[in-house]
């Protein structure tokens, strides 16, 4: 980036297109599951970030005085247009073409639904929302586990406990469990439901966008007889989102590597 930004002194420095460096950073973020750290240089989500008053005045009076990279020639859109429950189809279909996805229709149509889902618990909807429930079709299996319904219970005295349904290729499996906490007691009676002995290896837990309505997003690692697979889960409930991505990893898991098809979520 140093070559590219001072490409009046070094001639044609390098031939690497700059825009995709804020997707392929995301991506490989996902598929590994290891977040970016919010100070990293170039790719950080502090990185265009002013906080300082005398920061804050000089980039409203001239960007370059602390921006000498602007956000769109890595990729990042300077537009920071909310969505929210009144967004349209067509408004919904041009922001992702904006922030470099070019989906078939049919993701569309998934990723829009799951849009006004969200729409309909959250107040407002900005890019990285978009992206959390983008990102969850960036690999596509086939759902062996779908979750159907849950309900989890905790509380000071209370012992946590979890009931769920999952939808195993049509047939519905409901199973119910005790645990340490609402989180453990869901992984628990997931473990009930599919039958098998997994290992939870690691969990992380993080809120996509700030607010009291926030997007929560969990990454976990589940290990099945020396198998370890990565699954993600969004959702506003993160007990919820936890199950997404449990079963996530768990879909993974059944399947072999050659029936994995990546979808076509490709950067423009």
């Amino acid at each position: 980036m140093t070559l590219n930004t001072r490409s009046d002194f070094f001639i044609n420095p390098t031939q690497i297109d700059t825009t995709q460096i804020y997707r392929t950073s995301r991506l490989v973020s996902t598929l590994t599951g290891i977040d970016v750290p919010p100070n990293k240089a170039i790719v950080g989500v502090n990185a265009f970030a002013h906080e300082s008053g005398i920061h804050q005045h000089g980039v409203l009076e001239e960007k370059t005085t602390y921006e000498i990279i602007k956000p769109e020639t890595i990729g990042l859109s300077a537009n920071r247009l909310v969505l929210g429950k009144h967004s349209g189809r067509h408004a919904f279909k041009e922001k992702i073409k904006e922030m470099g996805y070019n989906l078939e229709d049919s993701e569309i149509e998934k990723a829009f639904k799951k849009f006004k889902d969200l729409a309909d618990k959250k107040k407002e909807i900005t890019e990285k929302d978009i992206e959390a429930l983008i990102e969850e079709e960036v690999i596509a299996v086939p759902e062996t586990f779908k979750l159907e319904y849950l309900q989890a219970t905790s509380g000071s005295g209370v012992v946590a406990s979890a009931v769920l349904k999952l939808n195993k290729n049509g047939v519905i499996i409901e199973e119910a469990a005790c645990g340490e906490g609402p989180v453990d007691a869901v992984y628990k009676a997931i473990d009930r439901a599919c039958g098998g002995n997994f290992k939870l290896i690691d969990y992380t837990i993080k809120a996509v966008t700030g607010g009291m309505d926030a997007l929560g997003e969990v990454v976990v690692r589940v290990e099945n007889n020396g198998k370890v697979q990565i699954g993600r889960g969004v959702s506003t409930d993160i007990i919820e989102a936890s199950a997404k991505a449990y079963l996530s990893a768990i879909n993974k898991i059944a399947y072999k590597p050659d029936s994995v098809k990546e979808k076509s979520i490709k950067v423009i």
